[in-house]
């Protein structure tokens, strides 16, 4: 059973995939290494990104979260500013200090490898790391994969999947669920809503008061997310020269603050979520919700709904409505990931921006007051008018169209919530099957649609 900050993890932009995952798998290589001796007899290190890692790494920054991983960061402490001050000194120096502890020979050109051309079975999002001493002999290699939403597995956990080796739970779940008819009939049981059943099982893993603590860093991180985006100005990184608009959107709402247009609710959703993305295309902190690629959807939602009037610790508690917000939002997508995926690799966008859309929906049908059976709903609805959405991002650029789309992401998911909460009949389909039908139309779906950059808008649009 995952936990909540399984699923909502704080770290730097712009693809949780592409950069947390690679971050943590060449500081884990580095550190298995280590504990075999082997470490510091390490003269050269080649880093072989393949497939997707590879087709879109140098929009994603696979590259340079490689670095840091060797350097030993971890994406949930490492700053930005200082991120940026190694990743410039590793490439002039041309020297890394492999765990903070052993210095070698470092060039990114000729060390790090990007093999669009090796397509992996077990994952599209393969990493393989070699060792070799100074003698140019191979003496340790790793190969692991980023599964989507800073998630890891080793090639024995793909091959064994009833094994886990990177999510360790010290503790059960009380209540464990890998479907939705699952948390459904644990609603029922215990005559509570899904965000008791959640916080059952947080309880444990850790003291209450850990996990409120824990809920209002990730809101936090969100929050100051929107609130950076909404201050900065200017061009974004990469070829595209994309415009930061949320600023000056977030402008022009304020000087007309008495406007009655009932359309005004879709301007501040858009306005928040685009803040998110554009921190988030500029390598900034935000948090996996649930990755990188649609991190503007959740906090977008929560910033208007929740926090809107203001907010204090209590709300982001456990038992306040932005920690319920979360724990219902966490439950769902949850599921995903244990029936699906969370991979734009795999599932296309449908796993990123459509699965936030339908743990977005859920969370705000709950703090609305919706029942168990409503909040699935939402959640239902959310991600089957999301069937099939391709990740196609130009130039290899988590900017377009993901900026934009997580702003209508999250005006639909609030949609989504308001049929649910109106809707007293029975619907026809459930949320296990549209995520069946979600993994399924992944898996048809051809690979350039597949965050390759390879089709759709990523070849229709010329790159400036």
């Amino acid at each position: 059973m995952f936990s909540v900050f399984d699923i909502f993890k704080i770290g730097l932009g712009p693809s949780s995939s592409h950069t947390t995952g690679p971050m943590r798998i060449a500081k884990r290589t580095l550190l298995e290494a280590q504990n075999l001796g082997l470490l510091a007899k390490t003269a050269r290190v080649l880093v072989e990104l393949q497939g997707s890692l590879a087709l879109t790494g140098i929009g994603h920054g696979s590259d340079r979260a490689a670095i840091l991983g060797l350097l030993g960061h971890e994406p949930e402490t490492v700053e930005k500013s200082q991120a940026d001050l190694d990743i410039e000194k590793a490439f002039e120096t041309k020297r890394l200090l492999l765990l903070g502890q052993y210095e070698i020979a470092f060039d990114a050109k000729n060390d790090i490898d990007f093999r669009g051309d090796i397509i992996p079975k077990l994952h599209p999002n393969g990493m393989k790391i070699y060792l070799f001493d100074k003698n140019a002999e191979q003496i340790f290699t790793r190969i692991f994969y980023s599964t989507g939403g800073g998630f890891i597995a080793s090639e024995e956990q793909l091959l064994r999947p009833t094994t886990n080796d990177i999510v360790k739970r010290g503790k059960k779940a009380q209540l464990p669920f890998t479907s939705a008819a699952e948390l459904l009939a644990h609603c029922a049981k215990t005559n509570g809503n899904i965000d008791d059943v959640v916080r059952i099982n947080e309880d444990s893993l850790r003291p209450r008061a850990q996990t409120d603590a824990g809920l209002l860093a990730v809101w936090q991180a969100m929050n100051s997310s929107i609130e950076r985006g909404l201050d900065a100005v200017g061009i974004l990184p990469g070829g595209l020269k994309v415009r930061r608009r949320a600023s000056s959107l977030y402008q022009k709402m304020r000087e007309n603050p008495l406007s009655q247009d009932l359309e005004r609710l879709f301007d501040w959703l858009n306005i928040y979520a685009m803040a998110v993305n554009e921190e988030n295309a500029n390598g900034g902190r935000v948090v996996t919700a649930p990755t990188n690629g649609a991190a503007g959807l959740i906090p977008a939602l929560i910033r208007y709904y929740c926090a809107g009037e203001g907010w204090n610790a209590g709300d982001c508690a456990a038992t306040g409505k932005i920690g319920r917000f979360l724990l219902v939002a966490a439950g769902i997508g949850m599921i995903y990931k244990q029936r699906a995926s969370l991979s734009g690799a795999e599932m296309g966008c449908q796993g990123e921006v459509g699965v936030a859309c339908s743990m977005g929906a859920a969370g705000l049908c709950a703090i609305w007051g919706g029942t168990p059976a409503q909040i699935e709903h939402a959640a239902e609805i959310a991600m089957e008018h999301n069937l099939g959405l391709t990740c196609d991002p130009v130039g290899g650029l988590v900017q377009i169209p993901c900026i934009e789309r997580n702003a209508i992401g999250a005006v639909k998911a609030a949609n989504a919530a308001r049929l649910a909460m109106i809707d007293v009949g029975d619907h026809k389909v459930t949320l296990d099957q549209v995520i069946e039908t979600m993994r399924q139309t992944g898996l048809d779906m051809s690979s350039k649609y597949k965050e390759t950059s390879q089709g759709g808008l990523a070849v229709n649009v010329v790159e400036c």
